[in-house]
C-alpha cells in the first residue's frame, strides 16, 4: 500500500525524550524517568491539542502507556468544544503481539486503531477485534498510508510519541512537520539501551540541517523544538499549567 500528499496527511509532531548521549532508555526492566513533571504537564497539553496519539507496538509492551490527557480542565475544554475527553490511540504492528489487557486497550475511553501488517491481521483481529478497530496497512506496515487512513478519519493532528524504531520511520520517510527533543540531565551510557533513532537515511544531515524553532530550560530538562516540513508554524506549543498561571495535574 502506498500514496498520500502533503495536503491529506495529518500534521505530524514526534515527541521524544532523551539522556544527553541519546537513549531514551536504560537497560533494565524499569521505566527510566528522563523527564520531570512541568515537562510532562507540558506533554499533557501538547496531547489535549491533537486529534489522535501514535506509538509502536514496542512501546505498549515495554512502557504500557495509558495515552490519555491526564488535566482534568484541559479534558473539559476538549470536551467543551465537542472532542473526546482524549485524543484517538493509535499502534503500529508487524506481528500482532499486543496483550489485550494493556492498557493502551483498558484506560479511557479513547477511539483506538491498530495498524496491523498484513500477514498477522487474522490473529490479531481474533485477539483484539472486540477492543479495538484492526486495519490492514500492508506488508510491511506503510507510515504514509497509515496517515492517509488516519485523516480520511478525521485526524488532522497527530502525535508521535516513539519508540525510537518509529520515530526513524517516521523521520527517514520525510513524514515528520515537527520533533519535540527534550534532553534530560545525565548519561545512560549503555550500549544495549535503545537510542532515539538508530542508523538510518535521514533527509536531515550536514548539507541539509533542520531549524531549530525553539530552546527552551524546562526545570532541569531542554526542549529542543525543531522544524522538519514547510508545513511548521512559529505558533508556540500549549504552555504547561504552571506557565500558564495554574498547577500541574496528575493523573
Amino acid at each position: 500500500m502506498s500514496g498520500r500528499s502533503e495536503s491529506t496527511r495529518p500534521y505530524v509532531l514526534l515527541s521524544c525524550a532523551a539522556s544527553i548521549d541519546g537513549y531514551i532508555d536504560d537497560a533494565s526492566d524499569q521505566r527510566l524517568l528522563l523527564s520531570n513533571e512541568d515537562d510532562l504537564d507540558r506533554v499533557d497539553a501538547v496531547r489535549a491539542s491533537c486529534d489522535a496519539i501514535l506509538v509502536g507496538a514496542g512501546t505498549v509492551r515495554r512502557d504500557n502507556p495509558r495515552l490519555l490527557v491526564r488535566s482534568a480542565s484541559r479534558c473539559a475544554e476538549r470536551v467543551a468544544a465537542g472532542r473526546p475527553e482524549s485524543p484517538a490511540k493509535v499502534t503500529l504492528t508487524a506481528q500482532g503481539d499486543l496483550d489485550p489487557t494493556a492498557r493502551f486497550f483498558t484506560a479511557g475511553e479513547s477511539t483506538r486503531l491498530v495498524y496491523c501488517a498484513t500477514g498477522a491481521l487474522e490473529k490479531t483481529r481474533e485477539r483484539l477485534g472486540r477492543l479495538a478497530t484492526v486495519v490492514d496497512a500492508g506488508e510491511p506496515v506503510d507510515p504514509g498510508w497509515v496517515l492517509t487512513d488516519l485523516a480520511v478519519r478525521g485526524v488532522r493532528r497527530l502525535m508521535v510519541e516513539g519508540g525510537g524504531t518509529v520515530h526513524a520511520q517516521f523521520l527517514a520517510a520525510g513524514l515528520a512537520d515537527e520533533l519535540h527533543l527534550v534532553v534530560a540531565p545525565f548519561f545512560v551510557g549503555d550500549g544495549r539501551a535503545p537510542r532515539f533513532v538508530g542508523e538510518g537515511r535521514f533527509p536531515w544531515h550536514p548539507g541539509r540541517r533542520a531549524r531549530l524553532a525553539e530552546a527552551r530550560q524546562i526545570g532541569d530538562v531542554v526542549l529542543l523544538r525543531y522544524a522538519l516540513s514547510e508545513r511548521f508554524t512559529d505558533v508556540p506549543p500549549p504552555p504547561a499549567a504552571h506557565e500558564a498561571g495554574g498547577s500541574p495535574h496528575s493523573g
